[in-house]
Formats: structure tokens, sequence, C-alpha cells
């Protein structure tokens, strides 16, 4: 399976950067920030300013099993980098 990639930078509320992958699979701008939206409210970062400025479509490659997993039941994949707890 294809997956598309939006790397994303946001500001927490404590001011420092949380720099995450948003994997899905239809190459839609739009669905990638509502889905960064989505998991940054679950952790409690719901107010961060997510927008095509912090959320840009980056490349498309394969994905492994557990991945292809958890966009099929959630819709989407965090890849968490820096700055995620």
């Amino acid at each position: 399976m294809e997956i598309h990639v939006y790397d994303t930078y946001v500001k927490a509320k404590d001011g420092h950067i949380m720099h995450f992958d948003v994997f899905t699979t239809v190459r839609d701008e739009k669905k990638a920030i509502e889905y960064a939206k989505q998991w940054l409210a679950s952790i409690g970062e719901g107010d961060a300013v997510v927008t095509s400025k912090e959320c840009r479509f980056c490349h498309s490659q394969g994905a492994p099993a557990d991945v292809i997993e958890t966009i099929n039941k959630e819709g989407y994949f965090i890849y968490k980098m820096e700055g995620c707890n």
C-alpha cells in the first residue's frame, strides 16, 4: 500500500516545537491537517495552529504492516519525531 507523508511542525502550549509526520492513504492536504488536529487534541494540544504552512506534503512511500493496520482502523498514522511525548 502506498501512503502519503505530510511533514508537520506545530508549536505546543509550552512553546516547544513538535515535529511529526501524518501518514494517510489519500493525498489530500485538508484531510492531513484534520488528522493532525485530531491527534493533537487527543494529546491535549488541541489549541495548536495547524494550517498548510505547518503541515505540508513531503512524499509518497510504501508502509509496513503495523502502519497500514492503524491507517485502516483510524484513517491515519502519526509518526512522532521531535518534541512529541
